[in-house]
């Protein structure tokens, strides 16, 4: 077999055998195939696209390119959610202890975050204590206890997908859907989940800008799922103006927990309850998302969803009292309101830029070598369709340093205000085969 041959029939728009994949994956992992070899073939796969059994033949070549986790001695169907990003997106903070509160076992592996703000494991660690260096044995012991726990992610996880990602990302291949689609898949089986919710963003926030392009990604991921075995769901979401009104990451943590009592902004809250719902149902907890709906709300109502989130921070060496004593998290030196230059209704957030304004105060990394600062961020106190008035607060800063100046021209060109209202859509589609 050659890989100039692979590379010419998918140039040519023929099917690839699972044996040419597969020998493709091998081949570039172990570094017999060259760059330039795989970069025309990603060409090749961008322009002739792939169908289902080569994109799931794809996706299961690069989960066997490295170490697989095995959850097998968890109890119950494993449940992993995926978001594909966006700004103040927090919902696997409230999510995981949620869902747990019906007993479906969480088992989370996740990452620390580039751009504008931190990832999963950056917001948890704005508690004091808290560690995801926990072995595996303890791992799946707290998931079968207390049925939650996030590990950070393995260091030898489809190392294909990471060769693959990195060469797309300087040779015009991203966008490409079936190598979207398989290399967020393949982590998700990797890391060992029976189940796989997805919440694919759209908008100007998100890496899919239009709706069109996010329900192509979400179905492709869905048949690749359910083609390898995994039941798998997926929503679109909207991602045109951050999601919630915190943008930072200890800013974050305060929010989900408002958001566990029940007491948090009505986007999470409705992203969570969604997402959540396929979840329970995939988990066999409920029949019906309408059914699994009615029980997450009443583990909010009751209190079961906060008490389970202090036992999951406790466990994880996290001070808990922070769950009853927020002001507890990193404090910010400095808290600078924006006020509305005019009267009217907030027409457009512009969530990326938005984002890097939060960034630009030291929430998120612009580089892999940057610190984050775990106090500062943004507090949106109007969302598109919000009536304001001149002089009201838009966005309250919250810096650890005194010049935000350039933060505040980030904010006013990027937030608009008409004189007309504005509803906006926050699930746009849910995909459920």
């Amino acid at each position: 077999m050659r890989m100039v041959d692979i590379i010419a029939r998918k140039r040519d728009g023929k099917e690839l055998t699972t044996e040419e994949i597969k020998f493709f994956i091998e081949g570039y992992t172990k570094g017999t195939i060259p760059d330039y070899q795989a970069s025309a073939l990603a060409m090749a796969i961008y322009f002739q696209d792939m169908n289902d059994r080569e994109r799931a033949d794809l996706t299961m070549a690069m989960v066997n390119s490295g170490e697989t986790i095995d959850l097998s001695a968890i109890e119950g169907i494993k449940v992993d959610k995926h978001s594909t990003g966006g700004v103040g997106d927090t919902t696997t903070l409230v999510l995981a202890p949620l869902v747990a509160a019906l007993d479906v076992p969480v088992a989370k592996m996740s990452g620390r975050g580039l751009g504008h703000t931190g990832g999963t494991i950056d917001k948890l660690e704005a508690i004091e204590g808290f560690h995801v260096e926990i072995t595996k044995d303890q791992f799946i012991e707290l998931v079968n206890r207390d049925k939650v726990a996030v590990i950070g992610q393995s260091g030898n996880l489809t190392p294909a997908d990471k060769k693959l990602y990195a060469l797309r990302d300087v040779t015009g291949t991203v966008n490409s859907i079936p190598l979207i689609a398989s290399s967020i898949m393949s982590k998700k089986i990797a890391a060992g989940a029976d189940a796989i919710v997805l919440d694919v963003k759209t908008g100007a926030g998100a890496f899919m800008k239009t709706n069109e392009d996010a329900e192509a990604l979400a179905r492709a991921m869905v048949k690749i799922g359910n083609n390898v075995g995994r039941n798998t769901m997926a929503i679109i979401s909207d991602m045109s103006q951050p999601l919630g009104f915190a943008i930072g990451n200890a800013l974050e943590v305060k929010e989900a927990i408002d958001t566990l009592k029940g007491e948090g902004p009505e986007d999470l809250t409705e992203l969570v309850l969604t997402l959540g719902s396929q979840m329970v149902v995939l988990a066999k907890k409920a029949s019906t998302l309408e059914e699994a709906r009615e029980m997450l709300v009443e583990v909010m109502k009751n209190g079961k969803a906060l008490e389970k989130f202090k036992v999951f921070l406790k466990n994880q060496g996290g001070d808990a009292s922070v769950v009853d004593s927020p002001e507890k998290l990193p404090q910010a030196k400095y808290i600078i309101e924006v006020p509305a230059k005019e009267s009217g209704y907030v027409s457009n957030i512009v969530a990326d830029e938005i984002g890097v304004a939060a960034m630009i105060l030291g929430a998120g990394r612009a580089t892999k070598e940057d610190e984050i600062d775990l106090a500062v961020g943004l507090m949106l106190r109007k969302k598109v369709g919000d009536k304001v008035e001149k002089g009201e607060s838009l966005v309250t800063i919250y810096s650890n340093r005194e010049d935000v100046a350039s933060v505040m021209d980030k904010i006013y060109a990027n937030i608009s205000i008409s004189s007309e209202s504005v509803n906006p859509v926050l699930i746009h589609k849910i995909i459920t085969e």
